[in-house]
């Protein structure tokens, strides 16, 4: 994305977000449970409320964003105990078989196609061969009425006010079939699967 897109709403991206994706993360974390000692990466970090939960359990904490204001909302939650970066997940400035867990929520669809291919196979170098990849994305349905539906409905909202390059990036994700298609062909395998959001939303856990 040009520029940074959070410049001017990272401060209060959690006043209107959260409400809408806690019990996502929720059950997320009962996917993968946090466990102390474990090395955890978050793709897409954001303002790092993620991160909160294995930060508590005595993970060791690293997050990558490519927006800066995110980044700084981030380091007020976690920290300097956190290693926060702006970089792009796409080239990743870690070494191979780093990280015992890797997080993606709502990360991919922000990406043009062309970007989420190479990040994924980064997740793939920097994840420790015993190690999981949790990933959590929109889903094409079928979804509940008429919670489903109302929940697709702020979902739309919420991408198209993100702006304009955003909300393309967003159609073109769904129009793609979300996330099976890009873990199809990835050295991994399905260890754990979800699905929140009155069947808006999978979740994945990949390992091994």
């Amino acid at each position: 994305m040009t520029g940074d897109p959070y410049r001017k709403n990272a401060a209060s991206y959690d006043t209107f977000v959260e409400p809408f994706i806690a019990g996502v993360r929720k059950k997320s974390l009962g996917l993968y449970p946090p466990a102390s000692g474990l090395s955890v990466l978050e793709v897409g970090c954001g303002t790092g409320t993620n991160l909160i939960p294995y930060q508590l359990a005595g993970c060791r904490v690293y997050g990558i964003d490519l927006s800066p204001a995110m980044i700084a909302q981030a380091q007020k939650k976690l920290s300097t105990q956190a290693d926060l970066r702006v970089g792009d997940a796409s080239r990743m400035p870690y070494s191979d078989d780093r990280f015992d867990l890797i997080v993606a929520m709502f990360t991919l669809h922000e990406m043009p196609f062309h970007v989420r291919l190479p990040v994924m196979d980064e997740i793939v170098r920097v994840l420790n061969p015993q190690g999981r990849a949790l990933i959590v994305d929109y889903r094409i349905g079928p979804i509940a009425f008429p919670l489903g539906w109302l929940a697709k409905g702020i979902a739309f909202t919420f991408e198209m006010l993100a702006g304009g390059e955003h909300f393309i990036n967003y159609r073109d994700f769904l129009e793609r079939n979300g996330l099976p298609p890009l873990i199809a062909d990835l050295p991994l395998a399905v260890k754990g699967q979800a699905i929140a959001g009155r069947g808006n939303i999978d979740l994945y856990l990949l390992g091994v």
